[in-house]
């Protein structure tokens, strides 16, 4: 019973860490933005600089994961109030996010240790590895949002996400005259984060799927040979 709760555990932490670390992707690689700077031709759509639109993106994402960075601040471009509550709000969020990461990862670490140890066993499921289970339910997450974003289209979603993460509030509804950042931060870059989200956490689940399958293939080939 003990080894089934703790592989259980072992399956949703490691689903966790996928996830998390999937969303992760588009909030600390920040090349991901700089490069979308030139290719959403940002500079002639705003009539900012690269200097000045990568600066503010900076600062926002300072505020946005880093503890010590309590005053928000978007470099050179105006921001309202309700604006900078905002971003507080997706600060927490943020940190939400790494925090689940974090914990999932010492969780996955401690239960591969112990089993590699022989003091816990992870145990297979129907022949399958743990990690391919926890792949599994974590790839069907961007199929599912993807099939519902088909359905309902973008927009209807980008709406739907806002009204679950941030109940009761309308500051995430910007106006560009108050708060510029809204213009370097256009629907397309929002689009071009989910799908950088979903590619990490197909490519992630897929190499664990992978490698389960391989592995199973050598163990059937030498139990033949045996």
């Amino acid at each position: 019973m003990k080894n089934k709760l703790l592989t259980a555990l072992f399956i949703i932490a490691l689903a966790l860490l996928l996830i998390t670390v999937s969303i992760g992707l588009p909030i600390y690689c920040r090349f991901f933005y700089y490069i979308q700077i030139n290719t959403l031709n940002l500079c002639e759509n705003t009539g900012w600089s690269y200097d000045v639109i990568k600066t503010a993106y900076d600062e926002v994402l300072d505020f946005c994961t880093l503890a010590w960075v309590t005053e928000f601040s978007a470099g050179a471009l105006k921001f309202s109030e309700s604006g900078a509550a905002h971003f507080a709000d997706c600060k927490a969020l943020f940190n939400i996010n790494l925090s689940v990461m974090i914990c999932s990862a010492a969780a996955v670490l401690t239960l591969t240790v112990l089993h590699m140890c022989k003091i816990i066993k992870i145990l297979k499921i129907k022949g399958r590895a743990a990690y391919f289970w926890a792949a599994v339910a974590a790839v069907a997450l961007p199929v599912v949002i993807a099939l519902l974003v088909a359905i309902v289209g973008f927009d209807t979603a980008f709406v739907a996400f806002h009204s679950i993460f941030f109940p009761g509030k309308s500051n995430w509804i910007f106006n560009y005259k108050t708060d510029e950042i809204i213009l370097c931060m256009p629907q397309e870059f929002f689009m071009n984060c989910v799908i950088i989200i979903a590619v990490g956490l197909i490519t992630l689940s897929a190499a664990l799927i992978i490698t389960d399958i391989v592995l199973r293939r050598k163990e059937k080939y030498a139990h033949r040979e045996a």
